[in-house]
C-alpha cells in the first residue's frame, strides 16, 4: 500500500515554514487586485464575555489585555482574478498583544490543500492585505508572517454550531448562545465591523491551539460567526 507523505515543506522547523509568497511586512507591497468572496468567517478568541473588538472596531482593549484568536473561513463562491475560489476552505491564528486597531499582530495561515495554486497565491494576498480591498486593513495592522502552509482545513457545521479541524494545529468548536426567540440568534446587526455588519454571538465548545509555539485553549471563551462578503478594489 502506498504510504501518503505529507509534504516535505509543512515538516520543515516552525522558522522554515513560511512561504515566500506572504512576505512579512518589511517587504510586503499593496497592490489592489480584482477579487472576491462570500461565505463564513467563524471564530474563537481569548476573551472571557463576547469580544469588545466587535463594538469598538477594535479600540476597546480586549478582556485580558491581549487577544489569541483562530479564524475559520468557509468560501461559498468567490475569485482571484479569476481563478475560481469557490469551496475552498483557511484558518488563521491570530496573535495580538493588545486593542486590535493599534496592529502589532503575528499571523499564521493555513488554506486547504485542495486550493489550485493560484487560488492559494491569491489567498495568502488576500490574507495578508497585500490584495487591497476589504481586507487591506491587514497590510497595516499585521507586523509579523509566522507562516503560510498548505494544510487540511475541515470546517463542519450543524445547525447553530461549527467545528474546524486543521491536524493537531488547529481543532475548535463553538455553538451560538440561544436568544428568547429560538429562531433568532443573539446578533450585533448592522455594525461597520470590518469583517462583517452582522456578527452572531457564539462561545467555545472544545478549542484547543498548538502551533509555532502557541498552546492556547479557549473552552467556555468569546467566539462568534459572521456572514462575509469581501471583495477587492478593483471591479
Amino acid at each position: 500500500m502506498a504510504v501518503t507523505r505529507k509534504p516535505e515543506a509543512d515538516r520543515l522547523p516552525i522558522s522554515q515554514r513560511i512561504d515566500s509568497r506572504m512576505p512579512n511586512p518589511g517587504r510586503r507591497k499593496m497592490t489592489p487586485t480584482d477579487w472576491a468572496l462570500k461565505g463564513e468567517l467563524f471564530m474563537n478568541c481569548s476573551c472571557t464575555v463576547f469580544c469588545p473588538c466587535v463594538v469598538s472596531l477594535g479600540k476597546h482593549a480586549p478582556t485580558e489585555g491581549y487577544c489569541q484568536t483562530w479564524f475559520g473561513v468557509s468560501i461559498d463562491s468567490g475569485h482571484y482574478e479569476g481563478e475560481p475560489l469557490d469551496g475552498i476552505t483557511a484558518a488563521l491564528l491570530v496573535d495580538i498583544p493588545g486593542r486590535m486597531a493599534e496592529g502589532g499582530w503575528k499571523v499564521a495561515v493555513y488554506i486547504d490543500e485542495s486550493a489550485s495554486d493560484k487560488a492559494y497565491n491569491g489567498l495568502l494576498k488576500i490574507f495578508s492585505g497585500a490584495a487591497g480591498g476589504t481586507t487591506g486593513v491587514f497590510h497595516f495592522l499585521v507586523a509579523e508572517i509566522l507562516g503560510a502552509e498548505r494544510e487540511k482545513v475541515i470546517i463542519e457545521k450543524d445547525g447553530g454550531r461549527r467545528k474546524i479541524t486543521v491536524g493537531r494545529k488547529i481543532q475548535g468548536e463553538i455553538e451560538l448562545i440561544g436568544g428568547k426567540d429560538t429562531e433568532h440568534p443573539v446578533m450585533v446587526s448592522n455594525s461597520k465591523y470590518w469583517m462583517g455588519p452582522d456578527v452572531l454571538v457564539a462561545q467555545g465548545l472544545r478549542s484547543k491551539v498548538r502551533d509555532y509555539g502557541r498552546v492556547w485553549d479557549f473552552d467556555g471563551k468569546s467566539a462568534d460567526i459572521t456572514p462575509i462578503d469581501w471583495k477587492g478594489p478593483k471591479p
